[in-house]
């Protein structure tokens, strides 16, 4: 018997390999070997935001062709919602904005993928300079289980070379931003993972903008959190749009219908749909959206 392929969405279909359609790609390349030049000050303004931009995205686990010819445009200050049911390769699409696909063990991507208007798949690209500039929050909170709160945050900032005194000003900064520095303040010296589910959630996404950067992911960041927990993530993401773009893959409709400014329909690894999320759960254009949204699937 054969076990299906795994991919982070779930099981996958085994089909045929595909070739993946080359011509009509942009092949924009950076003159530099890092994705975007920070901006002077560190941080991008609600005007200066950054975009990503995807064209005929193709995405792989070994044989299994997973995402097929995805093409998106994910805008600067807004958030990005990505909806589907499980295994519509809406995480594995996530996880190509920042390269941790390439990271599983038989996994690629092609197409392009532009931070503003460098490829980040460009071969002159440093792959840790991408993940600084995109960041990720994931499932399940993951801080660091032998590490302070303090070191939690600043573990990120001290590898970029910070000095002390700008680390200690850093740390407070993103705890301040992810909304945990009243809840924390006094106890900065004690493990980070004796703090509640969703105040780990907010930990990490303290760590994840300490670093500053330009773009944040967020893959399910509520699906382990009860609802007051999860509502305070949600005011947070509606606080950090107006400094970074957001990204968010969710199986809550409800969650999309409060926090996205944009909603992309997923299935079967295609793209079907994407719109205004108030389009997208009102007056979709595609009946499989409609199907979804209603509850008729899924």
């Amino acid at each position: 018997m054969t076990t299906p392929a795994q991919g982070p969405d779930g099981p996958l279909d085994p089909v045929a390999p595909i070739e993946p359609q080359t011509g009509g790609v942009p092949t924009a390349r950076p003159s530099v070997p890092t994705p975007v030049a920070a901006p002077a000050d560190g941080r991008p303004s609600a005007a200066g935001g950054h975009s990503i931009t995807v064209r005929d995205l193709h995405a792989y686990y070994g044989d299994v062709h997973a995402i097929r010819g995805v093409s998106i445009d994910y805008a600067p200050n807004q958030v990005t919602g990505m909806i589907g049911p499980s295994g519509c390769g809406k995480s594995t699409v996530l996880r190509c904005l920042n390269r941790m696909h390439e990271e599983i063990v038989g996994a690629r991507a092609t197409g392009t993928v532009l931070l503003d208007d460098a490829d980040i798949y460009a071969k002159e690209v440093d792959v840790v300079a991408v993940r600084r500039a995109v960041g990720m929050v994931f499932q399940k909170p993951n801080p660091f289980p032998t590490m302070s709160i303090f070191d939690n945050v600043a573990a990120g900032v001290k590898l970029a070379g910070a000095k002390k005194g700008d680390t200690k000003e850093l740390v407070e900064k993103s705890l301040r931003g992810a909304g945990l520095w009243d809840e924390v303040k006094d106890r900065l010296d004690e493990p980070g993972i004796g703090l509640s589910g969703g105040q780990q959630q907010r930990l990490c996404i303290a760590r994840t903008i300490a670093v500053e950067p330009e773009v944040i992911l967020m893959d399910e960041p509520c699906s382990a959190l009860d609802p007051i927990a999860t509502l305070k993530i949600e005011e947070l993401i509606h606080e950090l749009k107006t400094e970074f773009t957001i990204i968010i893959v969710t199986h809550n409709m409800q969650q999309a219908a409060r926090v996205a400014d944009s909603t992309g329909f997923f299935l079967l690894g295609e793209l079907i749909e994407f719109d205004s999320t108030e389009t997208i759960f009102t007056n979709p254009g595609d009946s499989r959206t409609e199907e979804y949204v209603s509850g008729k699937f899924g």
